[in-house]
This record gives structure tokens, sequence and C-alpha cells, in this order.
């Protein structure tokens, strides 16, 4: 007998009630047949992601999704996401996630700083070690504005460092690193952003109308992190589907494949049906497969409930219709639907609030809720607060 298992997580999907929506949130007003015929078969309650006390970032949310107690294993961002991109972090080494911004008269106008391509932002991270990389200091290329910065340095492990899309729009002065070395971590983002500025790449993207990246912003520093394998603890093999760091390296740690899935971008743009047939030709191999959006959360960072309505609906329709469809040929599966965390577009960041989840299929009372949504979640009565312990409804018999 086939069994398959299922966690599908739109980044960021949660969010609160909103006038423009008449009083609906972007998941309520969204059009997702799939996500409630789901629902109507399944289980919908809320669960909380975050732990009380620790910050309301997908690093944190993704790994209590996945079954692992952030209170116990989450050590930061930044280490999470070093071996996606061939960074094997020793045991003395402290790492920074390192996102290029763009700053307009003090302010942070865009923390993703327009987007910027791979082979715009690898010369510029080049650019930035060539001058400031030493044998203290390591400055590593991702994706697009997400890059890594690397130290022996311990001391700055006592940093208290804002994520930078916490602070769209807002001036920046009393959001810089804070702690008894600042001054140390301000000294390179400085001397990284007089090499920033009047470098080639940001003349023309300024000349194109886009937005530059043009300063450096230091965050979520940690060591790296000690996790037993998924398949130890959950006794299923499978893979992750993400265009995200932090997802690939999370598999790397967990012993999870990473699946390739050609046009996946991280944003609203990603190739949705590409995830789900992906999912679908991993399922032929494996017992699970995590698929991860984050166009959701993009949308949400951009203060736009209308991306982030399409994109919800491009995910029920394009990645959860895909695999669907792809399940029936199985006899027994389940579907976890949720987000990590709420990432409402009033604020254009994350909170700590518990999200609505649905679990469907073989084994699975339906509790008489039809769809999926925070209204409708709330009145089921179901509340997970330890979010790491829910994927064991996943997988129990």
């Amino acid at each position: 007998m086939n069994k398959k298992y299922v966690v599908l997580i739109p980044d960021g999907m949660a969010d609160d009630s909103l006038e423009e929506l008449g009083g609906l949130t972007p998941l309520e007003a969204a059009e997702t047949p799939n996500m409630d015929a789901l629902a109507a078969k399944g289980l919908v309650g809320l669960t909380r992601n975050v732990p009380a006390g620790m910050p309301p970032g997908s690093d944190v949310a993704i790994m209590s999704v996945l079954g692992y107690d952030p209170a116990k294993y989450h050590t930061g961002r930044a280490p999470l996401e070093a071996p996606s991109i061939g960074v094997e972090l020793t045991a003395d080494q402290v790492a920074f996630r390192m996102n290029f911004v763009t700053i307009d008269r003090g302010k942070m106008v865009d923390f993703a700083a327009g987007h910027i391509s791979d082979p715009e932002a690898a010369v510029l991270v080049e650019a930035i070690q060539s001058v400031l990389g030493s044998d203290e200091f390591r400055f590593y290329p991702g994706a697009s504005y997400r890059h890594l910065m690397v130290t022996t340095d311990r001391d700055l492990l006592d940093m208290q460092c804002t994520p930078p899309h916490d602070i769209t729009g807002q001036p920046i002065e009393n959001y810089l690193p804070q702690g008894p070395q600042a001054r140390r971590l301000l000294d390179i983002e400085d001397r990284a952003a007089r090499i920033l500025n009047d470098h080639e790449i940001n003349v023309q993207r300024k000349a194109a109308g886009k937005n530059p990246a043009n300063r450096i912003w230091l965050w979520g520093q940690g060591t790296r992190p000690l996790m037993p394998l998924f398949k130890d603890v959950f006794g299923i093999s499978g893979g992750i589907i993400s265009a995200v760091p932090l997802l690939q390296s999370l598999a790397v740690y967990l012993g999870l494949k990473q699946i390739e899935v050609d046009g996946i971008t991280g944003y609203l743009d990603t190739n949705y049906i590409g995830k789900g047939d992906a999912a679908v030709e991993a399922l032929a191999t494996s017992d699970f497969v995590c698929i991860h959006v984050e166009a959701p959360d993009e949308a949400g960072h951009s203060g736009d409930w209308q991306a982030k309505i399409e994109a919800i609906e491009r995910i029920d329709q394009d990645v959860l219709g895909t695999v669907i469809k792809g399940l029936k040929h199985y006899d027994e599966w389940r579907i976890l639907v949720l987000a990590d965390h709420p990432t409402p577009v009033a604020i254009r960041t994350h909170t700590r609030d518990a999200v609505p989840f649905l679990l469907c299929g073989y084994g699975i009372e339906p509790d008489g809720i039809n769809k999926m949504g925070e209204s409708h979640a709330r009145t089921s009565g179901v509340l997970i607060d330890k979010g790491h312990t829910l994927i064991k409804r996943l997988f129990e018999k």
C-alpha cells in the first residue's frame, strides 16, 4: 500500500482582515477551490509556529512546521542558509545574513534592492570580498538580494540586529546594529556602502530606474545548528522544493533531497505549475515532499493585497491542484497546508500569531468546516500551541 505525505507552505499567506476586502483576509477573499475541497474533507485549525520570545521569521516558523522545536534547535537565520550556497560552517564561525538593500535619505526603501538579479549580485559581492575580505571576514554570494558574511569573531554573536523587511519605509537610524561590538559591524556596512554606491552595476540600475543595491544589511547571525536527520526522527524520506536558500539549507541539514525546478524565483513570477509537477514526480520515488512558495510573503512585505490574492490563487490552482491530481494514483495520502507565519499587508512584516492549517487524507475525520481561512480556523476550536508537534498528526497512524 503506497502512503504519500505532502506539506505545502504558502509563505506568509496568513493575514488580518482588510477594509478593502469587506473585512475578509486575502486568503478568505481568494478563490481557493482546492484548499476548500480539502478543508471540507479534513481538519481545519490554528497552529502557533513561533514560540514565545522568539522572532517571527521564516527560519523559526518553518523549522517548527517541519517538526523541529525552534527553542531547542534554532541558532540564527544565517547559518540555516549557509549550506544552500556551499558554505560549510566550522564550530568556531559565525554567519550573518547579508541583504542588499536600497537606502534613500536615511530610509529603508527596499529590503530586496529591487530583487536584483543573481549575476548582478554576484559581481557586487565579489567587489566587497576583494576589498573587505580577510581571514576574519568572508563574503559569499547567494541569490538575488540574499547573501552571507562569515566571521571568526564570536563576540559578534551578541549583536542586536533588525531584519530589514521589518522596517520598510522607516528611517534606519534607530535600527542599526546595537551591542558592545556594534561599531565593527557598522564599519563593515559603511565601507561596503562606499563600494556599492560607485559600482558600475548600481550606476546602470539607477539609470534604468531600478532600485540600486547601495548598502549591505547584516542580521540573523548564528552558529552551525545541530539537528537530527528527518528520516531518523519520523522514519520518512523525501525532499524539499523551494527557491529560497533557507529551505534549501534545511534540506541539507535534515538529510532531505533538494528538488530543483526550472524557473522558480522566490517571487511572484515563480513557476507554480513546475513546483506542482516536481512534487508529483518526487513522490514516485519517495514518501514525502515539502513544497514552499515564497510569493505570498513577498506580496505581504510589499503591502499589496491584490498581489497576495493572486499568489494564493496561483498556489491553489497550479501547485495544489497539480498535486491533488497526482495523488489519485496512490492508495493512501495526506496533505498538510499552512502558512509558516502571517505577513499582514497592512504592516508589511511578520507577526507571531497562530496561522490556519488544513490536514486532509486517509484516516482524517472531517470537522465540518468547508473553507480554508483565518476566521474559519478560529471557529474550529483546534489550536496547536506547539507548532512543531503538528507534523506528527500528518504521519501518525
